[in-house]
C-alpha cells in the first residue's frame, strides 16, 4: 500500500514539476506535510494570517517530500529548512512569509476577495507570455526537481517498514489515544 500511495503522490509531485503554467497556491489554515512541502514547487503562494504551515515528518519517522529537500534550503536557508524540515517547527503565515515560502499575506478576513482581485488581473495577462516565461525561469531547475523526487520517494519506500519508523508512528498514535 505504501509503494501505491507513494507512487500516486510522486506522479502528482512531478505534474506539479512539468505544469506549464503559473501555479498559485492559496492557504488558508493549518497546511500539514505535503500541503506545506508542494508550496515550494508553486510560482506563488498567497495565505491568510491564520495559515500555518508543518512538515511532522520525523515525528513520524519519515522523510521530506515533493521536492522539499531540496525547494526548502534554496527558498528559506539551510538552517531555517532543517529547523522546519528535521526539527517539525511550525510556521506562521508571517514567518513562512519572512523566509520566502509565502509570497504575501492578507487578514483573514478579507483573504479570498484580495487574493481573487490579485488572480483575476493575473489572468488578463498574455497567457503565452507567461507560461514561455515560467518556461525560461523553471527549466533548468526541472530535471535536478526530478531527480529530487525520485529520491525523496525511493527514501520513503525503504524507510516505510524500519523499525524507527514504525516506532515512531506508534508514539505518535499512543499519545493521540492518550488525548
Amino acid at each position: 500500500m505504501v509503494k501505491e500511495t507513494s507512487g500516486v503522490v510522486r506522479n502528482f509531485v512531478c505534474k506539479v514539476i512539468d505544469f506549464p503554467k503559473p501555479l498559485v497556491a492559496m492557504v488558508n489554515g493549518p497546511a500539514i506535510g505535503i500541503a506545506t512541502t508542494i508550496l515550494g514547487l508553486c510560482d506563488l503562494v498567497y495565505a491568510s494570517d491564520k495559515a500555518t504551515f508543518n512538515t511532522p515528518f520525523s515525528k513520524l519517522g519519515q522523510h521530506p517530500e515533493a521536492c522539499s529537500s531540496y525547494t526548502f534550503p534554496r527558498i528559506m536557508g539551510l538552517s531555517k529548512a532543517t529547523e522546519v524540515l528535521l526539527f517539525n517547527k511550525t510556521l506562521t503565515a508571517r514567518e513562512a512569509c519572512n523566509v520566502g515560502l509565502v509570497t504575501e499575506v492578507f487578514p483573514d478576513a478579507t483573504f479570498k476577495k484580495e487574493v481573487w482581485s490579485k488572480l483575476i488581473d493575473y489572468a488578463t495577462l498574455p497567457k503565452n507570455c507567461l507560461a514561455l516565461s515560467k518556461q525560461l525561469i523553471r527549466k533548468v531547475e526541472k530535471e535536478k526537481l526530478h531527480a529530487v523526487c525520485e529520491r525523496e520517494f525511493e527514501l520513503l519506500n525503504t524507510r516505510a517498514y524500519s523499525d524507527d519508523a514504525i516506532n515512531a508512528v506508534q508514539r505518535f498514535f499512543q499519545r493521540k489515544s492518550q488525548l
